[in-house]
């Protein structure tokens, strides 16, 4: 890939993100920020807050879940092909505890013609990972975006 094709694909995987932050209620709410972006590739956080917590004082798995599935979400979305998650499995390898700041990376592993597979892997702050998630995914339309007046 030229260096002008990467530029634009990450181009591109920028405003597609941007297109589904504005609407992304859940995210938003989770406190999820974006760290990088590109071609079948997300880098996301999360802070561990109090009201995340379970019975155990460890993070509910299903904000875990939530966390991995939205950076899952923004990979699948990131080349302009509108894609939902077909099926999807998660480990949990260790707790989080409040005030953790958890990361995200989401990876393409395979790319179809309709269908994808992607990685997710959470860890702490210390490097430890705390989940791996498994997502496959499904095309459901042409376009997510009108790129004809993407700027340079």
């Amino acid at each position: 890939m030229t260096t002008s094709q990467q530029s634009d694909s990450k181009r591109i995987a920028q405003a597609c993100y941007q297109s589904q932050w504005q609407d992304d209620a859940a995210s938003q709410h989770l406190g999820l920020q974006v760290l990088d972006i590109d071609a079948g590739y997300c880098r996301l956080t999360m802070q561990v807050q109090n009201h995340m917590l379970n019975g155990h004082k460890t993070c509910h798995g299903g904000f875990i879940f939530a966390m991995a599935d939205s950076c899952f979400a923004y990979a699948c979305n990131s080349d302009n092909r509108p894609t939902v998650a077909s099926g999807c499995s998660i480990d949990y390898l260790r707790p989080g505890f409040a005030g953790d700041t958890l990361t995200a990376v989401g990876k393409r592993i395979n790319r179809g013609t309709r269908t994808g597979l992607y990685d997710v892997e959470i860890s702490n702050q210390d490097g430890q990972s705390v989940a791996q998630f498994r997502g496959r995914a499904h095309q459901v339309g042409e376009q997510l975006l009108d790129l004809s007046n993407l700027k340079e």
